[in-house]
């Protein structure tokens, strides 16, 4: 058994792909962090942004949603400057907006439950074989999307929630081939639980 054909050949992939990738994600603000990483992915490899998320993470003081919805253009300015991280302005922006979106859904009922409630909880088993047949978005991706801007939300297109789904482990999408597939479905549990 031979881990999915997308990790690699850097050894930050393997090691992103073995251990995070897929495994599910209950933590409310590790799951935001996860879904702005995404959103600064969109245009670029996700390689790109996992040699720089160390540099993210202290740029955007741990991803801590609090602090940064409190943000305004004096830090939108110092992140520009900031060459360990993408400087795109409209990321930026959208990073400081998500913060105060997602400040309103944690009040209102936690993040994580919003997020896992799509999947009622229990992470998804998927059974792919071949990565050509894991699909870039899906209807339940469109409809989450739809939902996130609704919240306000930015940069959070399906395409961009699907790959999101899948790191956090609401979809188990290693091949069924790759050993992470059956570690991944044995931390299956529901949220609700």
């Amino acid at each position: 058994m031979e881990r999915c054909g997308w990790a690699g050949p850097e050894q930050i992939y393997k090691d992103y792909h073995d251990t995070e990738w897929g495994v599910p994600e209950w933590d409310s603000r590790a799951l935001w962090e996860k879904l702005i990483l995404d959103g600064f992915q969109a245009g670029l490899s996700w390689i790109t942004i996992l040699k720089k998320r160390d540099n993210f993470r202290a740029a955007f003081e741990g991803f801590d949603p609090n602090v940064i919805a409190e943000w305004g253009e004096p830090e939108v300015a110092r992140l520009l400057t900031d060459a360990g991280i993408i400087r795109h302005r409209g990321k930026i922006e959208a990073t400081i907006h998500n913060a105060r979106a997602w400040q309103k859904v944690e009040a209102r009922e936690g993040f994580d439950r919003f997020m896992w409630g799509y999947v009622d909880g229990t992470p998804m088993q998927n059974r792919w074989t071949r990565l050509a047949d894991v699909p870039a978005k899906t209807q339940l991706t469109e409809q989450i999307s739809k939902d996130l801007k609704k919240q306000g939300f930015k940069f959070c297109g399906p395409t961009i929630v699907y790959a999101w789904m899948q790191a956090c482990g609401l979809f188990n999408d290693h091949l069924i081939s790759c050993p992470q597939h059956a570690q991944c479905a044995g931390l299956a549990k529901n949220l609700t639980e």
